[in-house]
């Protein structure tokens, strides 16, 4: 890969550390829940359909998530839904916000190499409050020259940061999971992307657009990449 860059952006959840399996878990439970009302499979896509439809009102995290997920018992039950399994939805919530941060393999010793030679900064997207608790119990926050936390990640989002951080777009380099949120949209105004899967994607961060296999370098695991910087 091209080497110009000035600041290398890293995504956060399902990128630096584990995110998507404790929603996963949630909806199962959220699901068991709900089971003496409906099949676990409706539930899920009535589900989804309310947080695609809130994501506007709530944007990304764990309290829309829970909002969603009341709204979505009383509409799958008719409202007959009880206090107590409303209780145990809401129980599921703040289960969630106290989980551990568990951090993926090698990341504190791919942010020690690379801000040797790079500014790194945090470029994730969610509920402000949760991100910055997650950072705070993710002990990484000394590693980051800037933090940004957005609304969401679209090209105009990515555009505004570089901006901000006074460089040019192939200054910069973004590293995420996901190609939706990560890799095109900082392909599109001109700045280098890699992009590291993770074993579970959400439903809206899948694509099914076609993209050119050399717009981006994929890698197996985040230690790769030193490998190509």
């Amino acid at each position: 890969m091209e080497n110009g860059f000035k600041i290398i952006g890293f995504d956060a959840d399902d990128t630096l550390w584990i995110n998507e399996p404790l929603f996963r878990e949630s909806e199962m439970q959220f699901c068991k829940i709900l089971l003496p009302y409906s099949p676990e499979d409706e539930t899920m896509k009535e589900l989804f359909k309310t947080e695609m439809q809130n994501l506007e009102v709530y944007g990304y995290g764990i309290k829309g998530f829970v909002l969603s997920m009341i709204e979505t018992a009383l509409r799958v039950t008719g409202k007959r839904i009880s206090t107590d399994e409303i209780g145990k939805i809401i129980g599921l919530g703040k289960s969630m916000l106290d989980e551990p941060v568990v951090l993926l393999e090698d990341v504190e010793l791919v942010l020690e190499e690379l801000r040797k030679k790079y500014k790194l900064i945090l470029a994730t997207k969610g509920d402000l409050l949760d991100q910055e608790r997650k950072l705070k119990k993710s002990g990484l926050l000394n590693y980051f020259h800037h933090i940004e936390i957005m609304s969401d990640k679209h090209e105009n989002n990515y555009r505004k940061l570089i901006n901000h951080l006074d460089i040019e777009p192939h200054e910069f380099l973004m590293i995420g999971n996901s190609v939706k949120s990560d890799i095109l949209p900082v392909i599109k105004i001109g700045a280098k992307a890699i992009h590291i899967p993770f074993e579970i994607t959400w439903q809206h961060e899948k694509i099914h657009e076609n993209h050119v296999d050399d717009e981006f370098i994929t890698v197996d695991k985040l230690s790769d990449v030193l490998n190509i910087l």
